[in-house]
């Protein structure tokens, strides 16, 4: 069992396909929206004053090592139902993206530079 929060998200399946239902389901208030392709290199490294994140690997995979100080564990995104959730004092960084990865992040915060925390515990 993880140290982390990961939330399962509720889908409706059935033969024509999948429907993934993230109303009211994030702890936040959506305020910003970006995603990560063809992502060869390591992004993050860092953690944040007062941003909570929650990430989903929409395809392929993702590996995110996350440190808050007490517990370090890598996780390992793999299915777009599994939603990593990155609180402020979440140390991390993410890396292995498989070709194929599309990783999407909510944000509980617009971007502000002075939010981020780039020293490792």
């Amino acid at each position: 069992m993880s140290a982390f929060k990961i939330l399962t998200i509720p889908d409706f399946t059935d033969s024509r396909g999948s429907l993934f239902v993230l109303d009211r389901f994030l702890p936040f208030e959506i305020k910003r929206v970006f995603y990560i392709i063809e992502g060869s290199q390591r992004r993050g490294g860092h953690r944040h004053h007062q941003t909570r994140q929650a990430m989903i690997c929409m395809k392929g995979s993702v590996d995110v090592y996350m440190n808050n100080g007490q517990v370090e564990e890598t996780i390992s995104l793999t299915r777009p139902n599994q939603c990593l959730i990155i609180e402020p004092e979440d140390w991390h960084h993410m890396e292995n993206f498989s070709p194929d990865a599309v990783l999407l992040v909510f944000a509980s915060a617009p971007f502000d530079k002075l939010d981020y925390i780039t020293e490792p515990y």
